[in-house]
């Protein structure tokens, strides 16, 4: 990372977790509240326990239900060191608790024995009303799978997500491993610096490596000889919010609301919204709309002209591009 002043720019040297004083239970408290550096705009994920324990008497960190329906279960080590003390391989102490999340038989059960009791912990976050935990527990968990259409697959597959400001080779070798063989596992490399007294975090996915062939967006960008159709479209690769502007599928001043409700707002011509006065990322807004720890921004942002999401358009667009590409080649 650089800093920049007066146009030159400077090196900024990273800084440990343990050098900012921060524990382990501080970097959990920190994703439980901004899961969202661990997530792209493609995903919805919903945080619904914290320390949960198992019939074995351990301890998850967090456990999360994606928009696929999944239960994701992330484990969190503060740095290298702490995950070679461990008598258990940090990869293999993640599979035995996940392992105990496949035994949970729908929604309901989730709620009764992990989300009623993380409401009811953070009670202060939720508004309850006339509610109990649980029973808020089950409507907010419904309509979560309901508006992403998991209700089918609720828990048919675990993903497992490793957080950890280093990691040694043995760990990464295992989840490479693990990954070719079926194991949805994921490495996140959390990095803190320091600046000005002021900590930033840089976020960055080690496993599994992404398959740069696969990004659509380079993929126009190659001679038409080389196109192939079979690659079809990658929903990550797709353009966000800032090429959609500057291709002119979207415009500033165009009204989007929010999938499924009344809630509406402005785009403007950084990307953001407008909601009541106040400039806000989509994302902000939409997860306070949802009330979910992270959302699939283009699929719950709708352009209210056309009713179309703002993943069709841009879907569309490509496609089109794609087409005149080929039929040029």
């Amino acid at each position: 990372m650089y800093s920049i002043k007066n146009k030159k720019a400077s090196k900024v040297e990273a800084v440990t977790f343990a050098e900012l004083g921060m524990q382990e239970n501080d970097i959990e408290e920190l994703l439980r509240n901004s899961i969202d550096m661990l997530c792209d705009d493609e995903e919805s994920m919903l945080i619904v326990g914290r320390q949960v324990k198992n019939e074995s008497l351990g301890r998850s960190d967090l456990t999360a239900v994606d928009n696929n329906g999944n239960i994701v279960l992330i484990e969190i080590k503060r740095d290298r060191k702490d995950i070679e003390n461990r008598k258990e391989a940090f990869e293999f102490q993640a599979i035995r608790y996940a392992a105990s999340y496949a035994t949970v038989v729908d929604a309901d059960d989730l709620v009764k024995k992990v989300y009623a009791p993380y409401i009811e912990k953070y009670r202060s976050e939720f508004e309850l009303g006339e509610l109990t935990s649980y029973e808020l527990g089950l409507r907010k968990l419904n309509e979560f799978l309901k508006v992403n259409g998991a209700e089918a697959s609720f828990n048919k597959k675990q993903k497992i997500v490793l957080v950890a400001s280093d990691y040694d080779d043995q760990t990464l070798s295992a989840v490479a491993w693990l990954n070719s063989n079926g194991v949805d596992m994921s490495c996140f490399k959390l990095t803190p610096y320091k600046i000005n007294n002021e900590v930033f975090l840089k976020a960055e996915k080690l496993l599994p490596l992404t398959n740069y062939d696969d990004y659509y967006v380079n993929l126009m960008e190659k001679t038409p000889s080389r196109i192939k159709q079979s690659k079809g479209i990658k929903r990550r690769s797709l353009p966000k919010i800032d090429e959609m502007l500057r291709w002119g599928v979207v415009k500033p001043g165009d009204i989007i609301v929010a999938k499924g409700r009344t809630d509406e707002g402005t785009l403007l011509n950084n990307g953001n919204i407008l909601v009541d006065g106040k400039e806000r990322s989509l994302l902000a807004w939409l997860k306070e709309v949802f009330g979910w720890s992270n959302i699939a921004t283009y699929d719950f942002s709708v352009l209210k002209e056309s009713g179309k999401t703002l993943y069709q358009i841009r879907e569309e667009y490509m496609n089109q591009q794609m087409a005149e590409i080929v039929e040029d080649a």
